[in-house]
């Protein structure tokens, strides 16, 4: 009874799948990506969140999404709070422009409701065919770029200096030497495909710290800690600030063209695109991440959105929603691993930050180097996002620079509308509102 129930629910036989296969690679992608549990709540704090709550919240966002994910849309694809957006929220939004992290957590409301609406009215094809390859390409690397240099700046590798602005941090201090051990050990075990490479790398750098005496051990069960501190904290109406508009459409962006990467990406993985090269009921998915971010920003956390980590599960045989459901039943056992979480010092999550930095940079290879007029809009949002220590400025500067340089190089062809009509409001924003 119990299996045709599941059968029904899921479509395993049509499929060409079942139970056992469903709950091992629901097993192997929680493996990949429970990294997020930790280092989320590491990035979060740092805005002035309690560290606590939002590894509540982490979970429970993560769960929310895997088992809409699961149960609605039925995909073998997990969710969870997506790496750069959140490093986007800390250091672009609160640390850099000076809003509250309540008000943060409203304009990731914002843009996963925007998000939800352009899933209903059927939109989001429009919006992502009218942006231009070159700037997906740009954008991603720069937010690896942007990852990278929080990953060596929390390490202390790199520092400030008055006259060259960055300069080379002290290489012999632990916190240094522990984040480029974890990075190392971390690449390797990548490549040598060693399913959780990258949790692997965060225990085995926080282990070693505390035998050595550099970290102290906070325990490894207890019940949840309270997520009363962030649970609807957000403040909507701070939100609604004209400058925070920019931040709504940069977590907007950024989660929109994830998103159709990542499912695209890993429906392509698992042969789940029909004869047509198109993803089936792809409403369904966008609309399960966007109806995870804005439960998550109730909860308490930066965005929530699908995770490319996916395709581990994907390549042990999961091909359904019982994949991601296996995923979210995991990341709810997590919450009664709170004290280990918060013994993971921050040099440890340094290292595999660097790593995803890794992951997303690697679009740079796909850019069309030949074509100046491309090549120069990818470099000036990859440079922009790190530099300015901002997602939003990147993704700025790239569409102005994009529309300026084809224009002035007569290739105002390759320019549509939505090109256009968004390079002159950040350019208007920069003119007049900064």
């Amino acid at each position: 009874m119990l299996k045709r129930l599941i059968d029904n629910q899921f479509k395993l036989v049509e499929h060409k799948t079942d139970v056992k296969t469903e709950v091992i690679a629901g097993i192997t992608t929680f493996l990949t990506m429970a990294y997020i549990i930790f280092v989320n709540p590491s990035i979060l704090s740092e805005a002035g969140m309690d560290y606590g709550a939002v590894f509540v919240a982490t979970c429970l966002a993560a769960a929310v999404g895997c088992l809409i994910m699961g149960l609605w849309a039925n995909y073998p694809i997990a969710q969870a709070p997506g790496m750069g957006l959140n490093a986007f929220f800390t250091y672009g939004v609160v640390l850099g422009m000076g809003y509250t992290w309540e008000a943060a957590l409203g304009a990731v409301f914002f843009s996963g409701f925007i998000f939800f609406l352009l899933s209903i009215f059927k939109v989001r094809e429009w919006i992502i065919n009218s942006i231009p390859l070159s700037l997906r390409l740009g954008i991603a690397a720069g937010i690896g770029l942007f990852l990278a240099m929080i990953a060596l700046k929390n390490a202390g590798i790199v520092v400030a200096n008055e006259a060259t602005y960055v300069a080379l941090g002290d290489l012999s201090e632990p916190a240094a030497l522990y984040a480029l051990l974890g990075f190392f050990v971390i690449t390797a075990l990548a490549y040598l495909k060693v399913t959780g490479a990258v949790m692997i790398g965060i225990l085995g750098v926080t282990v070693l710290a505390m035998v050595l005496g550099h970290n102290e051990f906070g325990g490894f069960m207890s019940m949840p800690p309270a997520i009363a501190p962030t649970f609807m904290a957000l403040d909507l109406a701070g939100a609604l600030d004209v400058a925070m508009l920019s931040v709504i459409f940069a977590f907007l962006f950024v989660d929109l063209f994830d998103t159709s990467g990542t499912l695209v990406g890993v429906a392509h993985k698992g042969g789940l695109l029909d004869k047509d090269g198109k993803l089936p009921r792809i409403g369904r998915a966008m609309m399960a991440d966007s109806g995870a971010s804005m439960a998550g920003a109730v909860l308490g956390t930066s965005t929530t959105t699908s995770y490319i980590e996916s395709t581990a599960g994907i390549a042990s045989g999961g091909r359904t929603g019982l994949t991601a459901v296996v995923v979210a039943v995991l990341f709810l056992i997590s919450l009664f691993f709170a004290p280990l979480a918060g013994s993971i010092p921050a040099y440890a999550t340094a290292g595999a930050l660097l790593y995803v930095a890794v992951l997303m940079a690697g679009s740079l290879a796909h850019a069309n180097w030949d074509d100046p007029t491309d090549a120069a809009p990818v470099l000036i949002a990859a440079l922009a996002m790190p530099l300015t220590f901002s997602i939003a400025e990147g993704i700025a500067l790239g569409f102005i620079s994009y529309a300026a340089i084809k224009t002035l190089s007569g290739r105002f062809k390759d320019l549509n509308p939505a090109v256009i009509v968004l390079a002159l409001l950040f350019a208007g924003k920069f003119l007049f509102l900064d």
